[in-house]
């Protein structure tokens, strides 16, 4: 079974790139920059990834983030990750980034973008991952402020493919981003959120009715209503789920509580991805393997979840076929009759 999730072909929607920086890149960038670390070592950064909750963990995410200050820095970092990605068979990826982390440091807008970008586009001719990317606003920031970014992206609307909503969910609920969200639609943008992580049900109907998602980011906790769970199966709502991020954050004690496999068989449109990599335990390979592990799926569920992945993608219906092609060749080599 191991064999066969490494080998398997993977889509990953929920990825924040700056959750990617490991701590030897953070080191190597903060020596480049010559920007101080509160950490002595790697090992020293590593033991500090311990977390109670959302909050515990963001506080040092975007500490660490202090590091990427050039177009360099965030082209490494991307560049890394989708070395991570070429080795996890990762064949589609759509990532976050967070421009407000950078802007608020002095850091340019173009700088954040152009690094990234042409990263992404680096990996598509020489790795073969195909990628999209969207621009998140941190929600315990002020919507006026989210307004701002939103028009400092406006000159690189070919690059970016949607908006999206992190950061502190508890006391920032999708009515605040409403507004913002509805001029990014106007403009051509999708829209997706996180809802539903540490925050109530009643936040992923706010997401669907006030922000008009086309997916939602996490969305666990909609077990808590049995009507929104029918409603997210009978629409095929996405639920971009991060397994190892949400054992790490005491979303559910342990692997084995994980409600993924519950949700897949009641018809919901679940998927994979590893959220914050670096300081959750592990990319997408980890989290596939975690689930085997904990929850024994079948290799069916496994495809079904790559499946779903593509379905919800921000694709075009012919990349959708192509990706569900080398799926479908993959379960003919290596499926139940193998």
């Amino acid at each position: 079974m191991e064999v066969f999730v490494r080998r398997l072909p993977k889509v990953e929607l929920h990825l924040h790139i700056e959750g990617a920086l490991e701590p030897e890149l953070m080191f190597e960038m903060a020596e480049r920059n010559g920007i101080p670390l509160p950490y002595e070592t790697v090992e020293d950064a590593r033991k500090a990834y311990q977390f109670e909750d959302l909050q515990s963990f963001l506080d040092i995410y975007y500490q660490g983030a202090n590091v990427l200050v050039t177009e360099r820095d965030f082209f490494d970092l991307t560049w890394a990750y989708l070395l991570r990605c070429k080795a996890d068979n990762v064949i589609h990826t759509e990532i976050f980034f967070d421009p407000q982390t950078h802007t608020v440091r002095g850091i340019d807008f173009d700088t954040v973008i152009n690094g990234i970008y042409h990263a992404l586009r680096q990996g598509e001719k020489e790795l073969g991952i195909t990628s999209k990317l969207i621009l998140c606003f941190l929600r315990h920031l002020s919507e006026e402020e989210a307004f701002e970014t939103l028009s400092q992206a406006e000159p690189h609307l070919n690059r970016i493919v949607g908006v999206g909503l992190d950061s502190s969910e508890i006391g920032h609920p999708p009515a605040k981003f409403q507004r913002v969200f509805a001029k990014a639609m106007s403009m051509g943008l999708k829209t997706v959120a996180h809802a539903g992580e540490e925050g109530p049900a009643n936040n992923i109907w706010d997401a669907l009715s006030l922000l008009n998602v086309s997916r939602v980011d996490h969305g666990v906790q909609c077990t808590q209503d049995p009507i929104l769970v029918a409603e997210l199966a009978k629409t095929r709502m996405p639920l971009t789920v991060c397994p190892l991020s949400n054992v790490k954050l005491r979303v559910f004690d342990t692997m084995e509580d994980h409600n993924i496999l519950t949700l897949l068989d009641k018809g919901l449109c679940v998927t994979v991805n590893s959220d914050d990599p670096a300081f959750f335990g592990g990319y997408m390979t980890d989290n596939f393997l975690a689930l085997t592990h904990a929850l024994s799926p079948s290799k069916h569920q496994l495809v079904q979840l790559t499946k779903n992945a593509i379905e919800a993608s921000f694709i075009s219906d012919e990349e959708a076929r192509q990706l569900n092609a080398q799926l479908d060749d993959f379960w003919q080599n290596h499926g139940d009759g193998h």
